[in-house]
């Protein structure tokens, strides 16, 4: 039986009491026994927490008590085994770093679609307009090798850095379409969605939640493989098992 709840979440909102949260965090998620990655940095918060379900939902309790979190959106996920080592409250310049400090998801997040809307125009190959559709893996290529959404474009990423670089090498690409980044939980995709929409891309869409979301709403429809995850669980399938 599957004992652990293992949790994704992000939020793009302003911290200026970082140190203070982080040592409050601290304290709270190793009370409770969870082990895994909070990332905290100016523009928001990005976190991969694992433990018994009544801790983890404590302290997802004690995080929308503040008004900056109150509508955290969660991906949640079981597992027999606990995936995490440490547990650790790091601060960063960026959650996700792209270094493209125009990028501010807090101040106007780009059009998302949700899985549902995204598997219903990949069944018919269009989106609702009838524009042709085309999706951009915005992840790095080891994590797209263990899967990726049937015919997806795949830049061959080795860091979330290089992807203003080639946006604007392969641009032409996507011309004419509507395209809908994603990632792995929603977080790369998002900032992605936004930098296309700041070079004046229209019909540019973010997939809501990520792959990870796409599995829990839709399951494996359209999608080859598994889906890499950063803990020792490597990678999840459509039923979001290790």
């Amino acid at each position: 039986m599957s004992a652990v709840l293992n949790i994704a979440a992000y939020k793009f909102v302003s911290f200026d009491d970082r140190e203070a949260l982080r040592e409050a965090w601290l304290a709270q998620a190793r009370e409770r026994g969870l082990l895994g990655t909070i990332l905290l940095a100016p523009e928001g918060v990005n976190l991969f927490l694992a433990g018994d379900e009544g801790g983890v939902r404590g302290f997802l309790a004690l995080l929308r008590a503040d008004p900056r979190l109150a509508d955290l959106e969660v991906k949640e996920s079981w597992s027999a085994q606990q995936p995490f080592r440490k547990m650790l409250v790091r601060l960063k310049g960026e959650i996700i770093r792209m270094d493209h400090p125009m990028i501010r998801p807090e101040d106007g997040s780009a059009p998302a679609v949700d899985a549902a809307t995204l598997a219903r125009w990949l069944d018919a190959g269009h989106d609702d307009e009838g524009r042709p559709l085309v999706l951009l893996d915005t992840r790095n290529g080891f994590e797209v090798d263990h899967g990726a959404f049937e015919g997806a474009l795949d830049w061959r990423l080795s860091k979330f850095t290089e992807f203003p670089q080639r946006l604007r090498e392969h641009r032409a690409e996507l011309e004419g379409h509507t395209v809908v980044s994603y990632c792995t939980g929603g977080i790369r995709c998002e900032k992605a969605a936004l930098l296309m929409r700041e070079e004046g891309m229209d019909h540019v869409y973010q997939l809501d939640g990520g792959i990870l979301k796409y599995f829990e709403t839709v399951g494996g429809r359209h999608y080859q493989g598994r889906c890499f995850v950063f803990d020792e669980r490597e990678a999840l399938d459509q039923h979001l098992a290790p």
